[in-house]
C-alpha cells in the first residue's frame, strides 16, 4: 500500500503547500468553465484535461470530490454574438453549450460531478448583491450595480495588484466613467436595450455581471469556502480577484478558496492563439487529425502551470512516445496470457525495477501533480524492463502474475490520464493472406534479399499492417 503525501502549487501563497481539504477526505473543486459563445478550443481542452486527470487522481488516492464546473450562457460576448447571427443570446448560448458538452465528451472528460449554468441561479447572484448593498461594498449608478475594491482591505492578494497592466488581455471589463475607482466592476448591468436578456430585481431590471456568477454558484453547493478554484491563469485578475472580494467580503469568513491552481497558458508556435492569427484550434477539427489520447498525453506530459507552446511537429513526438507504450504492453499482454505461469528467470529483476518505478511514479503525482516527471518513470521503466523481456526459457522472460500486475498499474495510470488506447495493446488476429506475405518476407530477409523483403513490406501496409523489425524478432499490427 503507498502512502500518499499530496502538494499543490498554491497562487494565493506562492509556494507548494501540503494539500489538507477542509473537510477530511471531502474534496469541493470548482474549475472555470467556458462562455458559451464558439466552439472549444485547445486552450480549453489543456485546462479541461488538467483537472479531469488532477480530479480522478485525488479520487484514486481516497479522495472524495464534488467536482463543480460552471457555464457562462449569458455575457456580453454572447450578446454581441447572438446579434451578429441574429438569434437570441438563449438560443446561441444552448446551441454552443451542447457543443462544448460534447467536445468534453469526445476527450473522455466524465469526471466533473455537475455543470451549473450562470442563469439557473439568478436569485443567489441578486441576494448576494443585495448583501453587498448593505454592507457598503456596493454602490448604484445608472448602468448599473459596481464593487467598490477600495473598501476591500485585501483585494489584490491573490493576484499581488489591483489594476489591469498593459499586457494583460482580458475581455470583459466594465467600463463607465462614473465608477469611484478604475478597477470597480459592475455586478449587476441594468437593461439597456429591449432585445437585451434581463431579470426583474429590487435595484432594477438587469442581468449579472460576470464575476458575481461563479460565487453565487459555489456557493450554492459548498458554502461560504471550499478546497480548490482552478481555471487558467489568465484568470487570475482580474476575475479571480473578484470573486474572492466578492464572497469574503458578503460571508466574513477567509480564505475563501484554500487552494488556487492555475493552469500555464497554451500557445501554437509561440504565438497567442487567434482567430485573426489564424492558427486558433478548435478541438473537433484538432480530433479530425489526431487521437484523443494523443491530445491528453500532449497536455499531461507538460507541468499543469507551466506554457505549453503547441505546433503540429510536437505530435509527432507524442506519437512516438505512446506506441513505445503501446509496443510495451502488447510485451506484457503476451505474457499475460501465456500457459506457463511460474516464476521466470527475470522475474526478480523486473518485479523490482516495477516496484521501484510504481513508488517513483505515484511520489511524482503527489509532488504538485508533477506530470513531466512521473512520465519520466514510467518511460525510464519500460526502458529497462525491456532488458530482460527475454530470456532463453520463456520468450517473455516473465511470469504471468507479474505481468498481469504490471499490466495492472498501467490501467490504474490509464485511468487518470486516458493516453492509451488498450485495444492496441491487445492480441491481433492476422489474415491468412497476410501471414503469408510475412513467411515470404522472411525468406528474403534470410536471403538478404532487402530490396524484395522491402517490397513485400509496403505490400503489407497496404494492407492496414504494420511490420517492425525489433531484436526480439518481427512485430506486426493493424495500422488503424
Amino acid at each position: 500500500m503507498i502512502k500518499h503525501n499530496l502538494k499543490i502549487y498554491n497562487t494565493l501563497s506562492g509556494k507548494k503547500e501540503k494539500f489538507l481539504p477542509l473537510k477530511n477526505k471531502k474534496v469541493n473543486l470548482f474549475v472555470c468553465g467556458p462562455t458559451v459563445y464558439d466552439f472549444a478550443h485547445l486552450g480549453h481542452a489543456r485546462t479541461c484535461v488538467i483537472f479531469d486527470s488532477f480530479a480522478k487522481y485525488l479520487r484514486q488516492i481516497g479522495f472524495n470530490v464534488f467536482y463543480l464546473q460552471n457555464i457562462t450562457d449569458l455575457d456580453d460576448k454572447i450578446i454581441a454574438r447572438a446579434r451578429e447571427k441574429g438569434v437570441l443570446p438563449k438560443k446561441l448560448a444552448s446551441v454552443f453549450e451542447k457543443e462544448y458538452l460534447k467536445s468534453m465528451k469526445s476527450l473522455g472528460i466524465n469526471s466533473v460531478t455537475k455543470y451549473a449554468k450562470a442563469t439557473s441561479y439568478i436569485k443567489k447572484i441578486i441576494s448576494q448583491i443585495e448583501i453587498l448593498l448593505k454592507k457598503g461594498y456596493a454602490y448604484k449608478l445608472d448602468d448599473g450595480i459596481y464593487y467598490d475594491i477600495s473598501k476591500f482591505k485585501n483585494y489584490g492578494k491573490l493576484s499581488g495588484r489591483t489594476a489591469l497592466e498593459a499586457e494583460d488581455s482580458v475581455s470583459r471589463i466594465d467600463y463607465s466613467k462614473d465608477k469611484k475607482n478604475r478597477g470597480d466592476f459592475c455586478l449587476w448591468k441594468f437593461k439597456q436595450d429591449i432585445s437585451e436578456p434581463g431579470w426583474p430585481s429590487q435595484f432594477g431590471k438587469g442581468r449579472p455581471g460576470w464575476h458575481i456568477e461563479d460565487t453565487a454558484i459555489t456557493e450554492s453547493f459548498f458554502g461560504a469556502q471550499y478546497d480548490i478554484h482552478g481555471g487558467s491563469r489568465d484568470l487570475i485578475f482580474p476575475h479571480h480577484e473578484a470573486e474572492i472580494s466578492q464572497m469574503e467580503a458578503i460571508s466574513g469568513k477567509r480564505p475563501f478558496v484554500r487552494y488556487w491552481m492555475h493552469t500555464g497558458f497554451l500557445t501554437i508556435s509561440e504565438q497567442k492563439m487567434s482567430k485573426s492569427l489564424k492558427n486558433f484550434v478548435t478541438i473537433d477539427d484538432f480530433l479530425k487529425r489526431h487521437s484523443k489520447q494523443q491530445l491528453r498525453f500532449l497536455i499531461s506530459k507538460n507541468l499543469w502551470r507551466s506554457p505549453l507552446d503547441y505546433s503540429e511537429s510536437l505530435m509527432i513526438e507524442v506519437k512516438s512516445a505512446l506506441e513505445k507504450i503501446e509496443e510495451f504492453l502488447r510485451k506484457i499482454e503476451d505474457a499475460k496470457t501465456q500457459k506457463i505461469s511460474q516464476l521466470a528467470k527475470n522475474d526478480k529483476i523486473i518485479e523490482k525495477i516495477f516496484k521501484k518505478a510504481e513508488i517513483d511514479f505515484y511520489k511524482e503525482l503527489d509532488d504538485d501533480f508533477n506530470t513531466p516527471m512521473a512520465f519520466a518513470v514510467i518511460f525510464n521503466f519500460i526502458k529497462e524492463a525491456n532488458k530482460f523481456l527475454k530470456d532463453e526459457e520463456r520468450p517473455m522472460g516473465l511470469s504471468k502474475k507479474l505481468a498481469r500486475e504490471i499490466y495492472s498499474f498501467f490501467e490504474k495510470l490509464n485511468q487518470i490520464f486516458g493516453i492509451i488506447d488498450f485495444k492496441k495493446t491487445k492480441k491481433q488476429k492476422i489474415p491468412s493472406d497476410v501471414k503469408k506475405l510475412i513467411n515470404i518476407r522472411e525468406k528474403y530477409r534470410k536471403e538478404q534479399n532487402w530490396q524484395r523483403a522491402d517490397e513485400i513490406r509496403i505490400e503489407i501496409e497496404k494492407m492496414g499492417y504494420i511490420m517492425e523489425d525489433t531484436k526480439e524478432g518481427q512485430i506486426i499490427r493493424h495500422s488503424a
